[in-house]
């Protein structure tokens, strides 16, 4: 930045700072920074980045840098590098967004720990401070939360709300808040036709009732009771035990779910309304016995812990680019089945005892990759509901058996559309074919090349290709990067610190 734009740039975020009335202070909670580093940037001292740019615009909703507003963001790799050294694995993004909603239960003041800034999270925090909840970023990763006697559910900001799937999970917290509200319908990465009626049936088991109409869900409360209920999901899905569970959490008397979630997020709610007084019996099984507290005010912070998802994906940048990476904090228990599979393909892995994450429930370990000669599995590869392999990681197999000898299945039976965007692996040199909606083949070993690649409207299938351009040699470009920035914080700069060579530029 010239010496010019900086001063341009200071002075134009003086006056949008004067126009909004806030202090030096308040400005740096909005970022997550500094006071002393927001004195330096309007005095046209401090070097901003792009993504710093961004977030001041969109604080702000204003042009800082006057070339005209940027609409998308771009990766360019340069591909064909080892990498080496060590990452850290960051906080859950679904557990995150799960433990935002569940803080609209406590009337006191939660503050969130080392929790993940990804736009997934920015989208709930929009929706929640448009309803009258006090959000503060203490620094670059804690955020506390304190809701006011009555939420203004008028008020939500319908547009961040459908730029989100998680919006459909404030229907447990919000379970008796109000006699009748609307809540917008949700929306989120483009995986085919995702039926909300699993959380519909869960919560009509409440009393609750939800009509749809004209884009938005109309909810009418249940009548108050004390009732014991007990009710068996008919989906073994994440999110809606998630809503189950905060349903269960303030509505007095006791509630038993059978064939709920056992996954990661789910156990991370659970020990965050534990903390709160609520009483859960069976954590980590598929029968949760939740004995609810109706009024909770409670101060409380909380650490979600590491996310097994973000964990795979750095797991499979040293895979595809034949290093040896230090992956640190993988929560191992929802990895097993990931990690044996990778053995049985060849994979050399060197993992370490196991030590708490900062929750203190969850067990980490770190896992180093080797360089290894892979070998497609004799079996297909195919998800299950924990504790099988897990849906979201299932995606990364298909960068990995690019590297290996042999043809491997992928068997995605749960989305229609994300194997067909597993395809676009074939840019980049891979050979995959598509089978039908849900199965794929690949065949191996590729020998990757750069390519210019528009982003998947998925978010694991966008990682993927990115993953992929590491091992290609030459200058790739990953096009409209927003999909990948819902899900992960700065993955570029991160996989930058083990050796890549990954930049963000606008056009």
């Amino acid at each position: 930045m010239t010496q010019e734009t900086a001063e341009h740039v200071a002075a134009m975020l003086r006056d949008a700072r004067s126009e909004k009335g806030w202090t030096q202070g308040q400005l740096a909670s909005e970022l997550g920074t500094s006071q002393s580093a927001v004195a330096r940037m309007e005095q046209g001292k401090q070097n901003l980045s792009l993504k710093m740019i961004q977030r001041l615009e969109n604080i702000f909703d204003r042009s800082i840098v006057n070339v005209g507003k940027p609409k998308m963001t771009h990766l360019r790799v340069e591909g064909g590098r080892t990498l080496s050294g060590a990452v850290d694995v960051n906080s859950s993004k679904n557990a995150g967004v799960a433990l935002l909603c569940a803080s609209l239960i406590n009337r006191g003041t939660t503050v969130l720990r080392r929790l993940a800034r990804i736009e997934e999270v920015n989208r709930i925090v929009e929706v929640l401070t448009s309803i009258g909840v006090e959000c503060t970023w203490l620094n670059d990763t804690d955020l506390r939360l304190r809701r006011p006697a009555v939420l203004d559910l008028d008020a939500m900001d319908v547009d961040a709300a459908r730029r989100t799937r998680s919006v459909i999970m404030l229907l447990g917290p919000l379970l008796d808040e109000s006699r009748e509200y609307r809540l917008p319908y949700a929306g989120g990465c483009d995986l085919g036709t995702r039926t909300v009626e699993p959380h519909m049936q869960a919560l009509r088991e409440f009393g609750l009732s939800v009509e749809a109409t004209a884009g938005f869900y109309t909810v009418q409360a249940p009548p108050a009771d004390a009732e014991d209920r007990s009710f068996v999901l008919t989906e073994r899905g994440d999110t809606v035990t998630e809503n189950a569970i905060m349903a269960a959490a303030h509505r007095p008397g006791t509630t038993v779910i059978r064939n709920a979630s056992p996954n990661y997020m789910v156990q991370d709610l659970c020990f965050y309304l534990q903390m709160l007084g609520v009483t859960i019996e069976g954590v980590g099984t598929t029968t949760l016995r939740i004995t609810g507290r109706p009024v909770i005010d409670a101060e409380i912070e909380y650490f979600p812990s590491e996310d097994p998802i973000e964990a795979m994906s750095l797991i499979t940048a040293g895979i595809v680019t034949n290093s040896e990476v230090a992956v640190r904090r993988v929560p191992i228990e929802f990895m097993e089945i990931e990690l044996a599979t990778l053995e049985q393909m060849g994979q050399k892995l060197e993992i370490s005892g196991e030590y708490m994450a900062r929750n203190g429930r969850t067990r980490l370990v770190d896992v180093t990759t080797k360089p290894s000669e892979l070998r497609a599995p004799e079996d297909k590869i195919h998800p299950m509901p924990f504790p099988g392999l897990n849906i979201d990681n299932l995606p990364f197999f298909a960068v990995i058996a690019a590297n290996a000898h042999g043809q491997t299945m992928i068997h995605d039976w749960v989305y229609e559309n994300r194997a067909i965007y597993l395809t676009e692996l074939n840019r980049l040199g891979a050979q995959v074919q598509l089978l039908d909606p849900h199965r794929i083949y690949v065949n191996g070993p590729t020998k990757w090349r750069a390519a210019e690649v528009g982003c998947p409207p998925a978010l694991r299938p966008a990682a993927c290709l990115l993953l992929a351009m590491l091992a290609a040699r030459g200058i790739s470009e990953l096009r409209n990067i927003y999909v990948i920035e819902r899900g992960y914080e700065d993955l570029a700069e991160r996989l930058n610190t083990i050796g890549a060579r990954v930049e963000y530029f606008q056009d």
